[in-house]
């Protein structure tokens, strides 16, 4: 008995993770696995606006895949896509990190501003961003053309800021990243706040510069929380969908703007091809999982070396 009982309560100890785990198992299967089983499934069907109305879906293979990588305006757009979200990525990083190292400095008052203005801008909803910022560059009311206008002496009264695609997507970036910066700026202040300062002061005291501190000592220690930022900011921009649908609906040329969010909504709802839809979908899906996964291994790697 004395040898047993002590086995039974390790056995039961090893498992209570595993039991701990079930629920969010359940959720996680329920939201995300079988929805996407069920997107998988739809992209090797023909299902169009009559098995919308009840017609049964055909098997069709791989016909919608071949549709897709043959479709000029698919690459188009998913260049358009990659380009804007390198674009962002970039800039979200740059500026969070930026903010997040200045947040250190800050005393507390201009700390809990800078937290105010940060959460502000990261808890408004992007459509409503979107609009807002859309008023802004209005062409005829626009407070950025009155601005430029008073500034430069220039008339920019009545200039269309969406019309073009080129200002189209800057305006589009100032939105997307405006909202993306505090998330960034946040986590890379939480995670300086574990950098060790009495590591910090010796290298000051042995003269290092401040970049020099930052590039030999704090970024080692944020490598982790750099790549998973990376990796959720490049998913998320490259899915980016509400700021450029209601920046269109606005004033912008939707044929020359879309991203490939906006051109899966279409192709799936506007066409009624939610086959098509699926097998775009899916292609994102195994582009999204395949950056993943190369940065996490590149990540475990450097941890195990």
């Amino acid at each position: 008995m004395s040898t047993t009982a002590p086995a039974r309560v390790r056995r039961r100890r090893d498992l209570t993770p595993l039991f701990l785990l079930i629920p969010a198992g359940v959720v996680l299967l329920a939201l995300t696995v079988w929805p996407l089983i069920q997107l998988v499934i739809t992209s090797f069907l023909e299902f169009g606006r009559a098995q919308i109305f009840g017609a049964p879906p055909e098997f069709v293979g791989l016909e919608n895949y071949v549709d897709v990588l043959t479709d000029a305006e698919f690459w188009q757009v998913l260049g358009r896509s990659v380009a804007f979200c390198l674009v962002n990525v970039v800039l979200t990083m740059l500026l969070g990190i930026a903010i997040g190292v200045l947040m250190t400095k800050l005393g507390t008052r201009f700390k809990l501003l800078v937290s105010v203005g940060l959460l502000l801008a990261w808890a408004m909803p992007p459509v409503t961003a979107s609009v807002v910022w859309g008023w802004m560059f209005d062409t005829d009311r626009g407070v950025v053309n009155y601005l430029l206008t008073q500034i430069t002496g220039v008339d920019f009264q009545g200039h269309s800021w969406l019309i073009n695609p080129v200002s189209f997507f800057f305006v589009a970036t100032l939105i997307v990243t405006w909202q993306a910066i505090p998330f960034v700026a946040f986590t890379v202040f939480a995670g300086l706040t574990q950098v060790p300062h009495e590591v910090l002061e010796a290298a000051e005291i042995d003269g290092a510069t401040g970049w020099q501190r930052f590039r030999q000592i704090v970024l080692p220690y944020l490598r982790g929380v750099l790549v998973i930022l990376l990796i959720l900011q490049i998913i998320w921009d490259m899915r980016v969908f509400s700021q450029i649908y209601a920046l269109q609906t606005v004033g912008g040329i939707a044929a020359e703007t879309n991203t490939i969010g906006v051109y899966i909504f279409k192709v799936s709802i506007g066409s009624g091809d939610l086959g098509a839809g699926g097998a775009i979908s899916v292609l994102l899906v195994i582009l999204m999982l395949g950056l993943s996964g190369y940065y996490i291994r590149s990540l475990l790697k450097q941890e195990e070396s």
